[in-house]
């Protein structure tokens, strides 16, 4: 270890699962070889944690001598609170009343709607539905209302409940927290003895997964004070008279105060104070080296049975997850680094098959029984350490065992192990550029070998105790989150606007103000909006501040004895008691995720006398069909999918969740439609009332002068609209027609092949979830049809339910495209199938995208290059789609977006932006989607460099192919593009469940 200087000194701990690592770092000699690391130190972790914490800490002042006076900070990363939750423990758990502000929307979902059942059963307190809320623009929703507060306040006290989540529609964007926080301080005054969290200081815009991140929030919330007036206790115990901070996802630091009220934020900190600390070590934070770099760098993480590697970003952080990441079987949208894991480490088995001639190494390990277990150290299990040290790479244990390993099982464990690493280097690299990899951990050293793709190897000083120094030298960050109209306004003044206020909150979190720079600046257009709103998220980095001794206020300066009130009442013996005790290991099963729970190849759907009846299995297959027929738009599947479960749950057994073929009409019969429309921005914000594709649709009955209607039918089966006429017709207790309009997602309504061949659009009535409605009766043309309704759209918050005039039977047979519920199940149930065999579904990988905003929609292209050869598997069979060629070796895929995917097409690696050299494979009408390693689909809002996919086509129907009318409006001339149709080949229509099992 170095010899410890002057000072001052920061201390990193990291509390794992197996050991608890400390460091201390002399931040004034950060520029030396050992980058100013003084003592490390190792220890197992104990179950209560502080102990396992106070061990390490004395260990690294002893080692070190260190005077404790001039200790800045103590930084703590621990998974102690994610524990609680993945171990659905209830001693540490609490039941949470959730109170959304929402005025009449979002009742369709209500909480806890995706929770596992074990979770929800601990959790779930009282549901309330309050005036409050905002829209995308600002506006309020409903003013709140004091009388109900005082009332939540009553009927959660009767329930003997103290945790309560707050959740205001759209509260991300009101950065003054004028509903949430007025309504927090309203029941603080009511019963001060509640705890109270807020949505807008757990996560951004997505309205279920930030309530499911607050909900889980409050239920720790009680732990998170004992433990952390625990460490409170242990740093007085240590007499460290110093700030205590907690590491958090992000790579950055939280005082400890504010650590007892967010407690999720520090879920995922181990990781990340790995990947932070490597970068740390190697000197990669000099000059802003990683920005400078004209190589990637990746962090690998080796212990003793799994390697995490994760992709360090320009900022020094690690690339953040996109989208929602699920914790203990719940759906979340927080901040968390994207870690991939892959089962090697120092301790993983070795096997040789002597019938086939193979060596595999992992996923099996002997953990922290290696230096009793492995070969080299007199046991009798042969492992990847055992391998390095007969490969002469390491002197560990007896080096004379090492040498009766059998030669071709060392060579043969050396390119398993090379295997291993790069095919998880291969999934984790961020751009085309070269990787510069960085090994950490105890286990590093099973990297023997030249990896492909990866330009060098470091493994930095003190590797082995990288967690417990990114913890020491972890920075304080300020983020800004808002949507602003950037139409007619200068964006440049609104961004450097954003920047200072960015640079503001790092300060008021402790940073030093002259190290604060911005480190991140997302620009995400909105999608059908043509005001150019733009969500902007700036972040600013800056080094933790040197408190000043002689003031004890601010948020760096927070003492460990100003923290005692955490405990709340609760005893040091009741502390003591609880982290002792052992989880009780309850298995996680998931409310949403039905196919589970069955043999999926034996399931038949219930179909009797030409009526399908729908389940909840049927349910989970539609949903992930027509996620893959919305060719990269149509919206979330997800939230209609729980939509659809919750007036499923409602129905009962009463059978009104049914379908029926389109031929079992009566040219007769009258037909409704009635389907979301907006952005889709908004819809996973402002979720549904309930009520709003009803009222649309019983005024354009009332407006058609119709008197009765016998079946419902979606407008397009792409996306979340292909599930929307579930919940209506349980409401009519009416039969959905197995069928849509378009065969596909396509951005308007004018794209309903009813309309394209002459059938009457309007009255078309556009209603809203306050009972708001308006009609078109008339226009000039379909495409002025839709610029009306958009018009009006806009009034009503940009989310909405429309529905067009009534078909008749005869109309729906005619133009209807059949039997696309029946293919959105087919492909559901491939996939899911797919994924319960654990096939792989992968043979490219996305190396480029491109996007804009026109015309409200989202402009892009997509780039995408195969796989290795021997990377490629199977794709899934038994459903109507197919893969889009074989994929060429030699030559990208390009695939242009507007919102949909519009073309695919062959180009050189070497010039693959050059249309001329393009080779047109399959445009619109036919139908392309873009499939992730789960197999689900891909939308185009979710499209990143480094994501494995599949692509797949379908022909599309012949109303669109077949005739110039269906062309025009569906085919590249609709969209603008200068090029022919090009098809994968003839359309075939796709099977009937009705026809394959009814059993009447």
């Amino acid at each position: 270890m170095a010899q410890a200087g002057s000072g001052p000194f920061r201390i990193g701990i990291d509390v794992g699962g197996t050991n608890t690592d400390a460091a201390i770092v002399d931040i004034a000699a950060t520029a030396t070889v050992s980058r100013g690391v003084c003592a490390s130190s190792k220890t197992p972790t104990t179950t209560d944690v502080t102990s396992g914490i106070y061990t390490a800490i004395e260990n690294v002042l002893s080692k070190s001598n260190v005077d404790r006076k001039d200790v800045l900070s103590v930084a703590i990363g621990t998974t102690h609170f994610v524990n609680a939750v993945v171990e659905a423990d209830a001693r540490r758990l609490s039941k949470v009343a959730v109170v959304r502000l929402c005025g009449p929307f979002t009742r369709q979902i209500p909480p806890f709607s995706d929770f596992p059942p074990i979770l929800k059963t601990m959790m779930c307190g009282p549901i309330f539905y309050l005036d409050g809320g905002l829209e995308i623009d600002g506006r309020q929703i409903a003013p709140l209302n004091a009388d109900q507060v005082q009332n939540a306040v009553k009927s959660i006290q009767d329930a003997g409940v103290t945790k309560v989540a707050i959740v205001g529609v759209f509260s991300p964007l009101d950065h003054d927290g004028l509903h949430e926080e007025k309504v927090k301080r309203l029941m603080l005054e009511l019963d001060p003895k509640m705890s109270v969290v807020c949505s807008h200081t757990i996560g951004g815009v997505g309205l279920l997964e930030r309530e499911n991140a607050t909900i889980l929030n409050a239920s720790i919330l009680s732990l998170a004070q004992r433990t952390v007036h625990a460490f409170c206790d242990a740093m007085i115990k240590l007499r460290l008279d110093c700030p205590l901070f907690l590491t958090q996802n992000d790579g950055t630091l939280t005082d400890a105060a504010t650590a007892a009220e967010l407690p999720i934020k520090t879920f995922a900190s181990g990781p990340t104070n790995s990947m932070t600390g490597a970068a740390f070590l190697a000197s990669l934070d000099r000059e802003n080296t990683l920005a400078k770099s004209d190589t990637q760098v990746l962090v690998v993480d080796v212990g003793g049975t799994t390697s995490d590697v994760c992709a360090l970003l320009p900022s020094g952080f690690p690339r953040q997850a996109p989208n929602f990441v699920e914790v203990g079987g719940v759906r979340t949208a927080f901040s968390m680094p994207e870690v991939l894991s892959a089962g090697l480490g120092g301790g993983s088995i070795v096997t040789y098959d002597a019938d086939s001639d193979h060596v595999s190494v992992g996923p099996a390990s002997v953990g922290h029984y290696l230096t009793t277990k492995a070969i080299i150290f007199g046991g009798d299990v042969l492992t990847a350490t055992d391998i390095v040290v007969a490969s002469g790479k390491a002197e560990i244990g007896d080096v004379s065992k090492a040498k009766t390993i059998p030669k071709k099982i060392v060579e043969g464990a050396r390119n398993q192990i090379k295997r291993i690493l790069e095919r998880v280097v291969e999934d984790m690299k961020v751009s085309d550029l070269p990787v510069s990899l960085l090994l950490v951990g105890g286990g590093s050293i099973v990297q023997m070998d030249d990896l492909k793709g990866v330009s060098e190897c470091i493994i930095p000083p003190h590797h082995d105790s990288a967690n417990a120094v990114g913890a020491a030298i972890a920075k304080v960050a300020g983020e800004i989150d808002f949507i602003e109209i950037l139409a007619d306004q200068d964006e440049n003044a609104i961004l450097e606007k954003a920047k200072r206020q960015a640079i503001d909150a790092a300060v008021s979190r402790g940073a030093e103000r002259d190290s604060v720079r911005i480190v991140a600046i997302d620009k995400i257009p909105l999608q059908y909006v043509t005001n150019k709103a733009t969500r902007l998220i700036v972040k600013a980095v800056g080094t933790l501040a040197i408190p000043d001794r002689n003031n004890t206020s601010g948020v760096s300066d927070t003492n460990p004895s100003e923290l005692t009130s955490f405990a709340r009442g609760d005893s040091k013996d009741e502390t003591e008691k609880q982290f002792h005790q052992t989880p009780p290991g309850q298995e996680l099963a998931p409310l949403v995720k039905h196919s589970s729970f069955i043999d999926i190849g034996a399931y038949k759907p219930d179909v009797r006398g030409g009526v399908w009846y729908i389940s909840p299995v049927d349910l989970e297959f539609i949903a992930t069909g027509t996620g893959v027929l919305g060719t990269g738009g149509g919206g979330s599947s997800y939230l209609q999918y729980l939509e659809c479960l919750e007036s499923l749950r409602k129905a009962g057994a009463s059978g009104k969740m049914r379908v029926v073929s389109p031929e079992s009409l009566k040219d007769s019969d009258v037909c409704v439609l009635g389907s979301w429309y907006g952005a889709p921005s908004v819809s996973g914000e402002r979720l549904a009332a309930g009520m709003e594709i009803t009222t649309a649709i019983d005024y354009s009955v009332k407006m058609s002068g119709h008197s009765h209607f016998e079946a419902i039918v979606a407008d397009e089966i792409g996306g979340g609209n292909g599930l929307s006429t579930f919940p209506s017709s349980v409401h009519y207790d009416i039969p959905v027609v197995d069928g849509d309009l378009m065969g596909r997602a396509y951005p308007t309504l004018e794209h309903g092949t009813p309309y394209v061949y002459g059938e009457s659009i309007t009255p078309c009535v556009i209603a809203d979830g306050k009972g708001n409605a308006s009609v078109v009766l008339n226009a000039e043309s379909n495409a002025r049809v839709e610029t009306m309704l958009r018009t009006q759209c806009v009034d009503l918050g940009l989310m909405a339910a429309v529905s067009c005039a009534p078909l008749s039977g005869r109309a729906i047979k005619q133009y209807a495209i059949p039997n696309t519920v029946s293919q959105a199940w087919y492909i559901g149930r491939a996939v899911h199938q797919a994924q319960k065999s654990k096939e792989n579904l992968i043979d490219a990988i996305i190396i480029d995208v491109k996007r804009d905003v026109s015309r409200g929609y989202t402009m892009g292209q997509c780039t995408i290059a195969p796989l290795n050869s021997d990377e490629e598997d199977e794709y899934i069979s038994g459903s109507q789609s197919s893969k889009i060629d074989t994929m060429d070796q030699s030559r990208y895929l390009i695939i242009p977006f507007q919102n949909e995917f519009l073309y695919a097409a062959y180009a050189s690696p070497d010039k693959p932006n050059d249309k001329s050299q393009h080779e047109v494979i399959c445009t619109v009408p036919d139908l392309i989607s873009i499939l992730g390693q789960d197999g689900e689909a891909i939308g185009s809002p979710e499209l990143r460099y480094g994501l494995r996919v599949n692509v797949i086509g379908m022909p599309a129907h012949p109303l669109w192919s077949g005739t110039e009318r269906g062309l025009k409006v569906g085919g590249p001339a609709g969209f603008g593009l200068d090029m022919e149709w090009t098809s994968l080949g003839p359309y075939q229509t796709p099977k009937s469940v009705l026809d394959e099992f009814d059993t009447a």
